[in-house]
């Protein structure tokens, strides 16, 4: 309860009268007008002359006027020492605005009520604004409400579902009551909420503004549909972070259809492939057994016209040495192809011994010594002592012998280094360098795969399956391939090896 001393007006007066943002004046115990400041004339428009001794509920539109509603304030004022609220009122134009009103009930220093203070605040402006905020909050609710083909929804800062649209409701099948509060991990596979995957999310989006990505999320019925999910951080004008959207879009069809393209991409390559390798395979099968066939046939009929000659035994001596390396060649071809079923199948077996790398190669060069010969290749080994290692002996022949083979076909006439050492990582390393075409480095990574070829097979013969074999065999004791070359200027293959691989 506020007390005045009324001798105090004048300077009441002087207070008040410059302010222009407020009505500020005072009306008497029953409601009639007595002052009237700056303010009041700006915002309500009427002079002083034009209101001073008129009732307070000329403000007021008619229908709050015929209920009373201006008695009531007062009656609220003196009951309660005042009395505030917001609604319409009335200018001297007829024009409405929307105030805030405060009237403070005043009485004298015996108690006595002798007015009321009235200050009223134009808010039209903020209305304005308030009503345009709430219309597009209302208009952005109804667009996404009506969106059917994203899940698009609030989280709370902890993770907690705040909002529900009806795409979330079709895609996921939550209803909006049997969601909103609950953590929103509830739409993860059991082994994402147990890798603690939803709590990460939220981390790198309140970190990063954003976090997307493509994976498993599970359906209200437990079912699981493939998802984009596109996490953004929501923060407050002082940058605090309040919550998070969340835009959701079930992808599943679409991962259908793309694996049965792959599939079927899958399947044309596989096609092409096992096209291209029986034509190969045919061609390179067909050359020694043609060659082997000429070969016989000339023994038989030289056998048969002198058997006893000792020329015509010298003769026949070398057409059996041709004919034994076809043998060789044909039985080479035929473990390939061996090799590339047990490899495709899973039943490549390893026979892991004690066994020394330069001893292999060693071995490997003894038996190509008449080759290197006919192909003109001087073979120079640089081999380290003592690397020892736990490998399948065979499988390292098959890998030196691919690698030699290679480095003799690609490079007649020019020299040939194998190199064995031992890296102080527990590794291996073999190396087989020639000085032939080269290889172009788009070739580089394709030359590993099964049947690929990085030369016309016009010129050079074989199935484009033995540095495939050299990888998987290499990958099977735990290690790696590689190849350094330029076009013109040789080729160095290298397989490095862990000295002792895992089972």
């Amino acid at each position: 309860m506020a007390t005045v001393a009324w001798d105090d007006q004048e300077s009441f007066r002087l207070l008040v009268e410059q302010v222009k943002d407020y009505a500020i004046f005072l009306l008497d115990p029953s409601g009639i007008v007595r002052t009237w400041n700056a303010g009041a004339q700006r915002i309500n428009g009427y002079l002083p002359h034009e209101i001073i001794g008129r009732h307070f509920s000329i403000f007021y539109p008619e229908p709050v006027r015929q209920a009373h509603h201006p008695e009531h304030e007062l009656e609220i004022a003196v009951r309660e020492g005042r009395y505030e609220e917001e609604g319409w009122r009335l200018r001297k134009d007829g024009s409405r605005f929307w105030s805030s009103v405060v009237i403070t009930a005043l009485h004298d220093a015996s108690g006595t009520l002798r007015g009321f203070a009235k200050v009223t605040r134009d808010l039209s402006e903020r209305r304005r604004v308030e009503e345009q905020l709430r219309g597009s909050e209302l208009r952005l609710r109804l667009l996404i409400d009506s969106i059917r083909d994203y899940a698009v929804f609030m989280l709370d800062a902890d993770g907690n579902v705040a909002t529900w649209n009806t795409g979330a409701e079709r895609i996921i099948g939550y209803q909006p009551a049997e969601i909103i509060g609950r953590h929103f991990s509830v739409l993860y596979t059991e082994e994402d909420q147990a890798a603690g995957k939803s709590v990460r999310e939220l981390k790198l989006a309140g970190e990063t503004g954003r976090y997307e990505e493509e994976a498993w999320r599970v359906r209200k019925d437990g079912s699981r549909f493939w998802a984009n999910v596109v996490l953004t951080a929501i923060r407050d004008e002082q940058g605090k972070l309040i919550g998070f959207a969340k835009v959701t879009r079930d992808l599943t069809e679409r991962r259908r259809a793309d694996e049965e393209r792959i599939r079927l991409a899958q399947a044309e390559e596989a096609l092409r492939l096992r096209d291209n390798f029986l034509s190969i395979a045919s061609h390179e099968l067909k050359t020694p057994l043609t060659s082997l066939q000429l070969h016989l046939s000339g023994v038989q009929r030289a056998y048969r016209k002198r058997p006893d000659d000792p020329a015509t035994m010298a003769k026949l001596a070398s057409r059996l040495d041709v004919i034994d390396r076809e043998v060789d060649r044909i039985v080479k071809l035929v473990e390939d192809l061996l090799d590339v079923s047990r490899a495709s199948s899973g039943h490549l077996h390893l026979q892991l011994e004690r066994v020394d790398l330069a001893g292999v190669v060693r071995e490997v060069a003894d038996r190509f010594e008449d080759e290197l010969d006919r192909a003109e290749c001087t073979l120079r080994l640089q081999l380290e002592d003592d690397v020892v290692g736990n490998w399948d002996r065979l499988r390292l022949d098959q890998v030196v012998t691919n690698f030699l083979t290679n480095a003799i076909k690609y490079g007649p006439g020019k020299p040939i280094e194998i190199r064995v050492a031992r890296e102080g990582d527990g590794h291996a390393i073999l190396s087989v360098r020639d000085h032939g075409i080269g290889i172009d480095a788009a070739d580089h990574a394709r030359i590993f795969d099964r049947f690929a070829r990085a030369v016309s097979p016009a010129h050079y013969g074989g199935l484009g399956l033995g540095l495939w074999i050299v990888r998987v065999i290499v990958e099977a004791l735990g290690g790696t391939v590689s190849v350094e070359s330029e076009p013109g200027r040789g080729a160095a293959f290298s397989a490095r090896l862990p000295l002792a691989p895992s089972a």
